[in-house]
């Protein structure tokens, strides 16, 4: 029996409660944009102060996301041995070691062992967050709580370009000495322990997930945490949900990756879905904007100062139609949000890669002529909206939501896994494909967005307002 009657009753004080429980856990999203995106004003002060060529700035840039890989991959077995709530105490550990390691790095092989730390705790809190939110969300509001995951990632991405922004303008360049002799982009990174010990104190102060406790035989402490999360008196409604969730974890045994096998592919459907979701999200270049901007717009024509409030303009863009997308995920559904975001994606791309054909000059002399300098720009912010409003808050929504029970916490780490390979990919080739060309790099992601678009419309269902209880691989 679905227990979505028991949930519709909710009162304020329920509302409240696993509205602020989320955020708590949502800071790891927090966390997970500054970090992967701090690195946007340091990257040419990090190439020039380490004398590195395109591909080695790559790898300095993307070196986190193999990390990441590697947390989000070991993030399913922490969460389900751990609990999710001691799995986000781990990943803010990391990720303060990580921000003072970096920032106080003495050769690019030490800035990409810190940076690989960190890129490990980011990985962990990119699963755990969307993991413990859709456990403790009922399902009527579960999209709008999902969705605060990637509103905690723009903003962190929104925060740690308007540092950059601030500190490269107080020192005069990110390569000039701003405090206790350390260069402006170094403190890029070392501004990052603050939130992350913010998170750390904060992780402590909230319950772990039920269904979590209920996996491990303790009833009594889940009928607890359920009572407070959902504001449930009634004995009857709270029995009911605590059956429909053992019910769904009757055949729990120790979870591991051999749970996912199965079908003609080798692995269950949903978890190919859920994989394929990871990977389109990252292939249509999003990150590309957010990790080199500063960089591209600097590229053809724009100065340094300029380059730095556009893309700081771009995440205030990103953080607003987060809110939007937030306010229809459980009215529109996810299903026409992705298909939406897809085909404005795969226009304004390709607006974009005209654009860049249209570039004029060589060397450091290139610049877009004319109006075609202004309609690049809004091609990107447009770009940007329509992955805000889709692509990027809808994904973490599913992939916390669309697996049953018995194999999230595992399925959820593999689908993160390939995401932040994917992005490794994508980041780390942009060097060698700028030097190709932008139309070229801005045309292959104006393909994939095409293709994600068939992919949504013929392989991704619907979970709107549907009970984890009820969903099936």
């Amino acid at each position: 029996m679905s227990s979505e009657n028991a949930t519709d009753g909710l009162g304020q004080h329920a509302t409240v409660r696993v509205v602020l429980i989320s955020a708590v856990a949502a800071l790891g999203g927090f966390l997970f944009g500054f970090d992967t995106a701090v690195i946007n004003g340091a990257v040419d002060a990090i190439r020039g102060g380490f004398t590195l060529d395109a591909t080695q700035t790559g790898f300095a840039v993307s070196c986190a996301l193999l990390g990441s890989a590697l947390g989000a991959w070991y993030a399913g077995m922490l969460a389900n041995r751990w609990g999710r709530v001691r799995t986000m105490q781990v990943a803010a550990v990391l990720l303060v070691a990580a921000a003072l390691g970096s920032g106080l790095a003495f050769h690019v092989w030490d800035l990409i062992v810190w940076r690989l730390v960190g890129g490990i705790g980011v990985g962990v809190a990119s699963v755990i967050a969307p993991t413990y939110i859709a456990e403790v969300a009922p399902a009527r509001i579960r999209g709008r709580l999902g969705s605060m995951q990637q509103l905690a990632i723009v903003l962190g991405i929104f925060a740690a370009l308007l540092s950059d922004a601030w500190l490269a303008g107080i020192a005069g360049g990110p390569s000039h000495i701003l405090w206790l002799g350390l260069a402006a982009w170094r403190w890029m990174f070392l501004v990052a322990v603050t939130p992350a010990l913010i998170y750390g104190f904060l992780v402590l102060l909230v319950p772990e997930s039920p269904r979590h406790l209920v996996a491990k035989g303790q009833l009594a402490e889940a009928r607890v945490v359920l009572q407070k999360v959902l504001d449930m008196h009634n004995d009857a409604a709270l029995d009911r949900k605590m059956h429909d969730i053992e019910d769904s974890l009757r055949s729990e045994h120790r979870p591991r990756l051999s749970d996912l096998l199965g079908g003609t592919t080798g692995l269950l459907p949903v978890v190919w879905v859920g994989i394929l979701l990871s990977v389109f999200q990252q292939f249509v270049g999003i990150n590309v904007i957010f990790y080199y901007s500063t960089t591209l717009w600097h590229s053809v024509g724009f100065s340094d100062a300029d380059s730095f409030k556009i893309t700081v303009a771009t995440s205030i863009v990103n953080v607003l139609v987060t809110l939007v997308a937030i306010s229809l995920v459980d009215k529109v559904g996810r299903k026409p949000l992705l298909v939406v975001g897809s085909g404005g994606m795969a226009l304004t791309l390709a607006t974009m890669a005209w654009c860049f054909s249209q570039a004029v000059g060589s060397g450091a002399a290139i610049s877009l002529p004319g109006a075609v300098g202004i309609v690049a720009l809004v091609a990107a912010n447009a770009y940007v909206v329509f992955f805000g409003v889709s692509w990027g808050p809808v994904v973490w929504v599913l992939l916390g939501e669309m697996f049953p029970n018995r194999i999230r916490a595992t399925a959820l780490a593999v689908a993160a896994a390939a995401q932040w390979l994917a992005n490794f990919a994508i980041t780390s080739t942009f060097p060698k494909l700028a030097e190709i060309g932008l139309t070229f790099a801005y045309g292959l992601y104006a393909t994939f967005a095409l293709l994600s678009l068939i992919f949504v419309l013929y392989s991704v269902r619907e979970t709107k307002g549907v009970e984890l209880e009820d969903m099936h691989a």
